[in-house]
């Protein structure tokens, strides 16, 4: 048996599960995930989803296996109540929830959509209370007292979803908490990183502060101003938070919120949480489906995860490095984890400025123009693949390449058969036993 960070699907750091590192995580037993891409990832700015989106990206996040959906704001407008209303009646495998104001209103605009749970917000910093509400700081307290209380009465779950609540004065983030819980009610507290703005460590002191001092619940809702969203959640986690917010690909204002793809995979394979409720496999497909419906949002091709260009190697040594590894039967020693385990292709060996020589030759081999050229004939080729992806300033395409070959050596006379590398097949043949093993399965909203 392999040892936890060491497997046939991902290899990670032995440090992740040192025992010193490991002794103070208090991860709960069951973590859950709470996508609020249909609310808070469409408040990026020029992203608007219509209600047939929010339907269709929903189905998308159940099938996956999200735990929670946070379906939309129903109070901002009828097209958004709709929307939560089809997704709460359809939904079978997920608990939806309607995000809302500490506002009567706002709660009796989430029952009448049929929502499970909702999220009342209010912010817990006396500044923004005073300054940006324009309001007492008691009367914060009031409304949050008021509207739990009646979403209690209600029959819903309610998460008490403290807006900067990382900039608040702990006094003051426990008193109206500790007010809300004692007189009004609350079945978790969301500690909101509302401004991206809190270290991991600051942020995992938060979590056990508030968890130890109220004996509730806490959720975690991280922001990417600094870029920790995904390190805070995590740290979050291993201090006791059991529920994870999240978005596909980071949606969301400003620098976006946390990405449920990272923060997931690094749970997997860093962390050794399996997950196993998660089918991490559609996770491709629903960002393309995600992206081509928030419109202006474009995945950077390196991003973390779901980088289209993620799985490419184009540096001569990455693939000498491969080359050698599949000798030795060990393809998989050199990626982190199974692309397969995402739904992305496989890893692609491309041709570009930093080729080498291995590349041409398995370029040459898939093309079946291997055999019989000499060592002078590859070096030109090369130098003549540096020079175009140079002009070009980006990697060739295979009929680039095959004009460059023509050049060198002559057309072909008669149509030459694709050879079989096996360069690439280790990794191809590990996911798609794991693919197997997972036992795909399509759900139904």
């Amino acid at each position: 048996m392999k040892a936890p960070f060491n497997t046939n699907m991902y290899r990670v750091s032995p440090w992740d599960f040192d025992a010193e590192v490991t002794k103070n995580f208090d991860f709960a037993k069951d973590i859950k995930f709470h996508d609020v891409t249909l609310r808070d990832g469409e408040q990026e700015t020029g992203v608007v989803f219509l209600p047939q989106d929010k339907v269709e990206i929903a189905r998308q996040l159940a099938k996956i296996g999200i735990d929670r959906i946070e379906a939309g704001m129903p109070a901002v407008s009828e097209q958004d109540a709709e929307a939560c209303k089809q997704i709460a009646a359809e939904c079978k495998t997920a608990d939806v929830f309607a995000f809302a104001r500490c506002m009567l209103v706002d709660v009796e605009k989430a029952l009448s959509c049929g929502c499970k749970g909702i999220i009342l917000e209010i912010s817990t910093n006396r500044q923004m209370v005073e300054k940006a509400y324009n309001k007492d700081y008691e009367w914060a307290k009031q409304a949050a007292i008021d509207a739990t209380l009646a979403a209690k009465e209600k029959g819903l779950f309610v998460s008490f979803f403290c807006i900067d609540s990382t900039r608040s004065d702990i006094n003051d983030l426990l008193s109206i908490v500790g007010d809300v819980a004692e007189k009004g009610h609350l079945d978790s507290v969301t500690l909101a990183d509302s401004f991206g703005c809190i270290i991991p460590e600051g942020y995992a002191a938060m979590v056990r502060k508030v968890k130890d001092t109220l004996g509730k619940p806490v959720e975690a809702h991280c922001h990417m101003q600094f870029g920790l969203g995904t390190a805070n959640t995590l740290a979050a986690l291993a201090a006791g938070a059991n529920v994870a917010h999240i978005t596909c690909c980071g949606l969301g204002e400003g620098a976006g919120n946390t990405p449920y793809e990272e923060v997931i995979m690094a749970l997997r394979c860093m962390y050794g949480i399996p997950l196993n409720h998660l089918h991490t496999e559609y996770f491709m497909e629903t960002a393309k489906m995600v992206c081509e419906k928030a419109n202006n949002h474009a995945l950077p091709v390196n991003r973390p995860v779901l980088g289209e260009r993620v799985f490419e190697v184009e540096s001569g040594i990455g693939v000498m490095f491969n080359a050698n590894a599949a000798k030795h039967n060990d393809q998989e020693l050199l990626y982190t984890f199974n692309p397969a385990m995402v739904g992305q292709k496989y890893m692609d060996f491309v041709m570009g400025k930093k080729s080498g020589s291995f590349t041409i030759d398995l370029w040459l081999e898939r093309m079946g123009r291997l055999e019989g050229v000499t060592k002078e004939q590859k070096n030109e080729m090369l130098e003549k693949v540096k020079a175009f992806a140079f002009r070009k300033k980006n990697t060739l395409t295979v009929p680039e390449f095959e004009a460059i070959v023509d050049e060198v050596i002559g057309k072909p006379a008669v149509k030459p058969t694709p050879g079989n590398p096996i360069l690439d097949q280790q990794v191809s043949r590990a996911g798609e036993q794991w693919l197997k093993d997972r036992k795909i399965y399509e759900i139904d909203l």
